[in-house]
């Protein structure tokens, strides 16, 4: 493979049979990458969500489009309601049957330097992007429990341990992902259930080429050792390798998913 322009990856069955839940997953970035992959990988059904009802409807029909999967719903969450998180994982228990993997991907970020930010934009990162993940993690622990089985894969971020202007807020949140998927993990396992994260560096996707100004991209894509950053799909491979028997052995454990050069 030229790593440089690498070409799509095609599933290895990896998470064949089973069930899959993912946060954040309307759209072109990660998560409907992961939802994308989790039925290229032999997942039976899958739920999908997001805060967005019109581009969530759009992407469920695009799944089904793109895969032939007849098992999709979609249903909309916010996942800084602790109410709207609850619905939802009731939801993908009644139509999968029972969730064998949830997938948090939601997460929100803007650029602020720390000394001009307000409160509330603190927080409203914080709530979405590490409170969300927090909700759908304790509720998801609760239910798969009585099971003695299960795995969870965070979306965390190389921010969580390396420093970037504009971005303290958000790094703070993923940092927060971090520990809390370690500390999570190790209760999780006497119950039989594996919490994991990745961290991508850089992940490259319409949506970010359109908010980000194109001096910054350019200077980040030149941090990464291949001179580009991720395409979605690859960020997305990691996860299905977390969500899969494949990593049995791991858990409260962090992947990078990065070429950065330092």
């Amino acid at each position: 493979m030229d790593i440089k322009n690498p070409e799509y990856v095609p599933g290895h069955g990896l998470l064949k049979g089973k069930s899959v839940l993912i946060t954040a997953a309307a759209g072109v970035g990660i998560g409907f990458a992961a939802a994308k992959k989790a039925v290229e990988e032999g997942c039976r059904a899958i739920v999908i969500s997001d805060i967005h009802e019109g581009r969530l409807s759009a992407s469920v029909d695009k799944l089904k489009e793109e895969t032939g999967l007849k098992d999709v719903w979609g249903k909309t969450c916010n996942v800084a309601s602790e109410e709207d998180v609850q619905a939802l994982v009731d939801f993908a228990e009644e139509k999968l049957g029972g969730v064998d993997v949830l997938i948090n991907n939601a997460g929100l970020g803007t650029s602020k330097l720390l000394i001009d930010m307000e409160d509330a934009e603190w927080h409203k990162v914080i709530d979405v992007t590490l409170n969300g993940t927090m909700r759908m993690t304790r509720y998801m622990m609760k239910v798969m429990k009585p099971r003695g089985r299960g795995v969870i894969v965070n979306n965390a971020s190389v921010l969580g341990w390396r420093a970037q202007k504009e971005q303290a807020h958000y790094a703070a949140a993923k940092a927060g992902v971090m520990a809390l998927t370690r500390c999570a993990a190790l209760e999780a396992a006497d119950f039989g259930v594996r919490i994991n994260a990745v961290a991508p560096s850089l992940a490259v996707h319409p949506m970010l080429k359109k908010s980000a100004p194109e001096e910054l991209l350019k200077e980040l894509e030149g941090r990464e050792a291949y001179g580009r950053g991720a395409e979605v799909w690859e960020v997305a491979n990691v996860m299905m390798f977390l969500a899969s028997d494949y990593s049995s052995y791991m858990t409260g454990e962090i992947l990078a998913v990065s070429a950065q050069r330092a």
